[in-house]
């Protein structure tokens, strides 16, 4: 569909769409024959148990002004827009083996996360939360803004910028000659106030949260498992503080432990990843609303995992699958994220299957991604759910989800703030082919 095509299908006249079938993402409930009206970007009204595809001048579509409806198959299951709660759009599988920040340019990064936000919304996620450019500058600012003035097509995109770290510990550019002066992936921040100016400087650029290191990464996990501890409480208290004066919430790339404490003592709103989580970690996570975001799949799925050694990647993904079970069962708030960008773009739905493989029920692994992503964004009455007035973002798989939850990589129509992106041929527009 061309841009003037989805300039006009959001405006002007309101639209509709009928659904044979449509999972409530609040509820769980699968509905039927599901009339939904569109008025600009906004859903007007949803109506249920319809017996019939309504025609031109049925008195729903009189008394809103709108065309007959876009019918969609009874095979296809309609969603909400999907959420990525942790992606890294300005990354590729291939930097995780050469760094781009030798070999690519800013403006080629740039050109690479064009590519990458259009294949996310083509795989049915609408709205993502970016959490680091990973050396790439404010080009995830750039992405966003020319998404969101129509420019590019790509999903509403919640950005951080530079990601806050330490001198010789995780996103530092390491193993190079320390005559060079090279960049690193993230903003150094080695006393209280570096942290305040890298927080205050991401805001002024655009940031829309702040994403701190508060462990290392996989190297920086040492015998018994215990990872490197970046960050204090009274650290990631003061980043939390200073964001919030700017409205800004804070995302914790933390494993466990520790490092896990620091970060939900110090207030942050999520941790990412928590690969080697604890009871007494889980017990915290319950007790202060924070999110989790587990990333389960990037550790089976990006390249090169295996240098850090066959049997230590094992024992990884054994405590990963622990740690993300030990959530579930406490009632953890689990958030869909993939950090996407360690592998293909567009291959964001792999996390669901490994959601529900390691015990997620299909519904909490959709919800995850919808009204759950969205309560995390703060945008609870924007996204995550198909009724009257969120933004018309919706999507349709083949297949039944609940039933296959492999449906999810199957998505046939993507609809964001009431414009049409991708249908599969033979979607019927009021009786006839569009």
């Amino acid at each position: 569909m061309s841009g003037r095509e989805r300039e006009a299908s959001a405006g002007g006249q309101a639209t509709s769409l009928f659904a044979p079938r449509m999972l409530d993402s609040v509820s769980g409930r699968m509905l039927s024959n599901v009339l939904v009206i569109i008025s600009g970007d906004r859903i007007a009204s949803v109506t249920e148990n319809l017996p019939v595809p309504p025609k031109e001048g049925h008195p729903a579509l009189v008394a809103a002004g709108a065309s007959a409806p876009v019918v969609l198959p009874s095979s296809w299951t309609v969603l909400p827009g999907l959420i990525d709660g942790h992606t890294h759009l300005l990354m590729e599988p291939e930097d995780a083996v050469t760094t781009p920040l030798l070999h690519k340019s800013q403006a080629y990064r740039t050109v690479e996360a064009v590519a990458a936000v259009r294949r996310t919304l083509e795989a049915g996620f609408t709205a993502v939360r970016d959490v680091d450019s990973e050396g790439a500058g404010y080009a995830d600012v750039a992405v966003r803004d020319a998404i969101n003035r129509g420019v590019i097509p790509g999903p509403r995109m919640f950005v951080a910028t530079n990601a806050l770290t330490i001198s010789g510990g995780y996103m530092n550019l390491l193993g190079y000659s320390p005559d060079l002066s090279l960049p690193n992936y993230g903003v150094m921040v080695d006393s209280p106030a570096a942290m305040i100016q890298a927080v205050r400087q991401n805001v002024k650029y655009g940031a829309d949260l702040i994403k701190i290191y508060v462990t290392g990464s996989l190297p920086h996990v040492f015998e018994g498992f215990e990872p490197l501890v970046q960050m204090s409480e009274d650290e990631v208290k003061l980043v939390v503080d200073e964001a919030a004066r700017w409205h800004r919430d804070v995302a914790a790339h933390a494993y466990g432990g520790k490092a896990v404490r620091n970060a939900i003592l110090g207030g942050v709103r999520s941790i990412e990843h928590g690969i080697l989580l604890d009871h007494s970690n889980v017990d915290l996570l319950v007790k202060h609303g924070v999110y989790f975001c587990p990333t389960l799949h990037v550790y089976s799925a990006e390249p090169g995992l295996e240098r850090h050694g066959i049997e230590f990647m094992h024992q990884i993904r054994a405590r990963h699958k622990q740690s993300f079970q030990m959530a579930l069962q406490a009632g953890v708030k689990v958030v869909f994220g993939t950090d996407v960008g360690g592998y293909d773009h567009g291959q964001n739905a792999k996390e669901f299957i490994e959601m529900v493989g390691f015990g997620m029920s299909p519904v909490e692994a959709i919800r995850s991604a919808t009204v759950r992503a969205a309560e995390m964004l703060r945008k609870e009455k924007d996204l995550g759910q198909v009724t009257s007035g969120r933004f018309a973002d919706i999507i349709a798989v083949d297949g039944n989800p609940i039933e296959d939850i492999e449906a999810m990589l199957r998505v046939r129509f993507v609809m964001k703030g009431g414009s049409i992106f991708k249908h599969q041929q033979g979607v019927l527009r009021g009786g006839e082919i569009s």
